[in-house]
């Protein structure tokens, strides 16, 4: 038990559970943690959401329409004019959303393929509802693809100084938001029944290497199929291959994933391994 000086004892008589200086304090980070763990598993508990569709990848992508059209934008305003430093840099962000945008649009198309494929699972306690981080990019997508197909989906939010709050395509009782990084992690892996990678940034690398980590190690039991989308994307970031030759991991590691590239595909592969493993 922590017995440091971090809490300054109110002068009124209050419970303990009323005590907002008390709950919001570091001697009291044991509960906030296991509030984190209860509160969501009652939420799913009492809305039925016992199977998920994980997708995640860079909150920072937008729709590709948007991307053409600011970087159409950027373009016109420096027609027959000498770019500076700061404008130079924008037209590179603004092609490289271009580039992303593509992958924006087929994380909503996906999702809305799952979700329209979920509505005919008659067994609502073997429903497989879409799940995101959340947030922008990639999470929206997901989460707006269920709601063009009418399904609901789960957003497992994360508290950051930097990055707008959960989306609008969630439903608000299946909006969540967590403080502790680890706790997300627990529930984006234990309703997991399929995860779908999109290209993404530090965050995505590690919630799909944590992933593959417990997978390898026989640490969950279950059997998760994880795509990773975009064979562009996975090839030149990652080179696979390479953690065999230096042996560093064995060469049926590697059977853990499957890049794909295209919705259709996409679709295809997780429906008939959830299908053969869970139906």
């Amino acid at each position: 038990m922590d017995l440091t000086h971090d809490y300054t004892p109110p002068k009124k008589t209050t419970k303990a559970y009323k005590n907002q200086e008390f709950l919001n304090s570091p001697c009291s980070r044991t509960f906030r943690v296991m509030c984190e763990m209860i509160e969501p598993r009652e939420r799913f508990k009492a809305l039925n959401i016992q199977n998920t569709i994980v997708m995640f990848g860079s909150a920072r992508m937008i729709p590709l329409s948007e991307a053409k059209k600011n970087l159409k934008a950027l373009e016109g305003k420096l027609k027959n004019k000498k770019a500076t430093k700061k404008q130079l840099v924008e037209i590179i962000k603004a092609r490289a959303a271009v580039k992303r945008g593509k992958y924006y649009d087929d994380s909503r198309k996906l999702a809305k393929e799952l979700a329209l494929w979920n509505k005919t699972i008659k067994d609502e306690d073997k429903k497989f509802h879409i799940c995101s981080g959340g947030g922008p990019g990639i999470m929206e997508a997901a989460n707006r693809g269920a709601y063009d197909a009418k399904e609901k989906s789960v957003g497992l939010g994360i508290s950051l100084p930097f990055e707008q709050g959960n989306n609008k395509y969630i439903p608000k009782e299946l909006s969540l938001e967590f403080h502790y990084f680890f706790i997300r992690k627990y529930w984006f892996l234990y309703m997991a029944k399929a995860i779908i990678v999109f290209p993404g940034g530090f965050g995505t690398m590690d919630e799909m290497f944590e992933v593959l980590t417990l997978s390898q190690t026989e640490k969950t039991k279950k059997i998760v199929p994880m795509v990773l989308y975009g064979s562009e994307f996975w090839n030149d970031i990652l080179n696979f291959d390479k953690f065999v030759e230096w042996g560093t991991v064995s060469p049926e590691d590697l059977d853990l994933f499957k890049i794909i590239d295209g919705v259709d595909e996409a679709k295809d592969y997780v429906t008939r391994e959830l299908t053969e493993h869970y139906l």
